[in-house]
């Protein structure tokens, strides 16, 4: 639920104190964030987010008891309106990462990032946009990839929402996609929930990495 002033409302799971304490402040004090809660390890998040029911869960993915991927499915599977989940992780190569986007994360930031742009990647996750980095998301791809390489073949997908999927895949915001094609943004909204009915992704997250696992997106290639 949405803080004072509408505010997005953040739970911040991290098993360093450090990180914690510093992410939660820093965050805090950037406009339109109220941080609510605090976890160091998967199982607190879960049973925060349960209570505090929070727009968004910044999530390390390696904690001890629970860890961010088994955290994630877990409150994805849970909740009727669950929050969403942003990873945060030190190295964009992160095998652990492909796992949690595959399990419905929204995207993921880089701990060395500055707090406004992780800031800004908070707020774009609660709009419903995906936080991508293509560049990272291919490497990560080819190093581990998933069981869902087959569902796009299989989806029928029709041309028109072929090419709003790869547009996606650039990393770019449904307003974005609307100018691109020269469509309204309703337009989009309905080609992208058909892309996700289809491909039975979890999040625009999810079927870009469909996309890039089934040959659709090839790293290297224009509009990759």
């Amino acid at each position: 639920m949405n803080g004072p002033g509408g505010d997005v409302t953040l739970l911040i799971a991290d098993d360093d104190p450090i990180t914690r304490s510093g992410l939660g402040t820093l965050l805090g004090a950037q406009q339109g964030i109220e941080v609510v809660g605090r976890a160091a390890d998967g199982v607190e998040a879960v049973t925060q987010a349960r209570i505090l029911r929070p727009d968004v869960v910044l999530m390390d993915v390696r904690m001890p008891r629970r860890n961010g991927i088994e955290a994630t499915r877990e409150l994805l599977r849970e909740h009727d309106d669950p929050p969403r989940v942003v990873v945060i992780t030190t190295f964009e190569n992160d095998g652990y990462v492909t796992a949690a986007l595959s399990a419905g994360a929204s995207g993921f930031v880089l701990k060395r990032l500055p707090v406004p742009q992780i800031a800004e990647a908070v707020r774009v996750v609660a709009a419903g946009e995906a936080v991508l980095f293509p560049a990272a998301l291919r490497r990560m791809v080819a190093a581990r990839p998933l069981d869902s390489a087959e569902a796009l073949p299989r989806a029928g997908l029709t041309g028109r929402e072929e090419g709003v999927l790869r547009l996606m895949a650039t990393g770019l915001s449904n307003p974005e996609i609307a100018q691109s094609l020269a469509v309204s943004l309703e337009t989009v909204k309905t080609h992208v929930g058909n892309v996700l009915a289809k491909l039975g992704a979890q999040n625009r997250t999810h079927a870009v990495v469909i996309a890039y696992e089934s040959g659709l997106v090839v790293p290297g290639l224009p509009g990759a």
